[in-house]
């Protein structure tokens, strides 16, 4: 394997599934089956969700309502995607944490780093909720700093498209995909690959970044095995 620890990253509205909003109960068991696939070889696996799927804290102070209480409820929004995707992990066997930064004792662990990182040494996958525990700070930003916490040597991104185009791919059948960007690209050409807070912490860093395709199987497995599937982002 080309990488021995990894953060995935993926986003809220990946686990809709083809549904408006909600969790695909089929989506998580494709999802625990692609990570049960890399657990096998060894690779350790940490992961972060988002909350969009269930409530977004921008759009809704967007709407009037205050942003701190709005981004608390979105990290609410990733314990309960969290708890959704530990039981799908380990419905597929595979053992695994849920750690929250915001202490909701009874269903998940409070965040400890040390714990977190004996967990991954241990074979166990841990999932990091409650984005960083402060609003403001959104979950690829959560993403990025637990990466570097538990000395991830990649973060991979898991989206709905394959890589990093010169625009959005859905909406332009023009676009043209890189394979291989450098950080200083990305911001000089104005790509959106992760918001600028959470993608400036990767770079002074040194933590690169892969976005691929997360719905097309075997794709997870081949990104770990070094295989050139999606983009990367590296210095």
């Amino acid at each position: 394997m080309e990488y021995k620890r990894i953060l995935l990253k993926l986003s809220g509205e990946a686990l809709m599934g083809d549904r408006q909003y909600g969790i695909d109960p089929k989506r998580l068991a494709e999802y625990a089956h692609e990570i049960k696939q890399i657990t096998e070889k060894g690779v350790q696996v940490a992961i972060v969700i988002g909350g969009g799927n269930i409530f977004r804290g921008v759009a809704g102070a967007s709407k009037g309502m205050d942003r701190v209480q709005a981004d608390h409820m979105g990290m609410l929004a990733t314990v309960i995607n969290g708890l959704a995707l530990q039981s799908a992990l380990e419905d597929a066997e595979i053992p695994t944490r849920l750690q929250s930064a915001v202490k909701i004792n009874e269903v998940a662990e409070p965040f400890i780093r040390r714990r977190a990182m004996r967990h991954l040494e241990k074979g166990r996958v841990v999932i990091f909720g409650g984005g960083t525990g402060n609003p403001y700070f959104t979950t690829d930003s959560a993403a990025v700093l637990r990466a570097i916490e538990i000395n991830a040597d990649v973060i991979l991104k898991g989206t709905r498209v394959d890589g990093i185009y010169t625009s959005d791919p859905e909406k332009n059948a023009d676009a043209t995909k890189f394979d291989f960007i450098s950080f200083d690209d990305v911001l000089r050409k104005g790509l959106k690959v992760m918001d600028t807070t959470a993608f400036t912490l990767s770079q002074e860093n040194e933590l690169p970044i892969i976005v691929f395709d997360m719905n097309k199987a075997g794709n997870l497995l081949k990104v770990v095995s070094g295989e050139s599937i999606g983009t990367q982002v590296n210095l």
